[in-house]
């Protein structure tokens, strides 16, 4: 299927690795210049490496204005961006009874303003060239929640709604928003947590994934960031030219609810 994407540009943020990384490839694999995020540098340059000469280096912490401004002057070095895939974050571990403000403030950062701020930054360049494309990556967990990560449950959910809120504001622009939840993805994260639980008990940390899958996931196997990537790729299309302001799940069979 033709996509069209090629010589669109696109930021996508904590893409030095995981999905982010997955995703970069499978638009650089379009045509797409892509500018790949991190908070350090060298593995940006590594994952820019990987991809070659249609990935530039944008570092930044995003969760941070000092950092949005430094991935702001690459998106404005490289002309701009018709693509942005809010995309960074990470899983939490805590109670809500317990976790000071001070963790809620840094996930809402990280997960919510973060994607304010950029979204705030680059939709200008979008209209200047008259159409573009926004994604956020949230997580299954935003209407389907894990009780351990609570912090985490109740940002994703406000991104989803985020995202749901720029579509209406932006679809008279010729700029389409859309929201995407994956459920389990075997991400670098997924795979150091299993081998960090599973260390003083033999190491199967394959199994324990698989474990993991079969309690959560119908479908028994987690999904790779390439799978996952694929999904973004055609969201960023003009196949996809009527998706705007929707949540989609890519979850195996993991929500249970209609």
């Amino acid at each position: 299927m033709e996509m069209n994407l090629a010589g669109k540009t696109a930021l996508i943020t904590g893409s030095s690795d995981g999905i982010g990384l997955a995703v970069a490839r499978g638009l650089a694999a379009e045509g797409v210049a892509v500018l790949i995020n991190g908070r350090h540098a060298d593995k940006v340059d590594q994952a820019c490496k990987s991809i070659g000469e249609l990935a530039t280096p944008a570092v930044g912490d995003v969760a941070t204005v000092d950092g949005i401004a430094a991935v702001l002057k690459a998106v404005s070095e490289a002309g701009g961006v018709d693509i942005l895939i809010n995309n960074a974050g990470t899983g939490s571990n805590e109670t809500i009874m317990e976790a000071p403000d001070e963790k809620w403030q840094d996930y809402w950062d990280l997960h919510v303003m973060a994607a304010v701020r950029l979204a705030r930054g680059v939709v200008p360049y979008m209209e200047a060239r008259g159409s573009g494309v926004v994604l956020n990556n949230a997580s299954i967990c935003a209407v389907q929640p894990l009780w351990y990560e609570p912090i985490y449950n109740v940002t994703k959910a406000a991104l989803m709604m985020f995202s749901r809120t720029l579509a209406t504001e932006l679809v008279g622009k010729n700029i389409r928003v859309n929201c995407v939840n994956p459920g389990l993805v075997q991400t670098p994260d997924w795979e150091n947590t299993a081998r960090e639980l599973t260390a003083e008990s033999g190491g199967d940390w394959q199994g324990y994934l698989q474990n993991v899958a079969n309690e959560h996931a119908p479908i028994k196997r987690f999904c790779t960031p390439a799978e996952l990537a694929d999904f973004f790729v055609f969201l960023c299309s003009d196949r996809a030219s009527y998706s705007i302001g929707s949540t989609y799940f890519v979850d195996g069979g993991m929500k249970v609810t209609v």
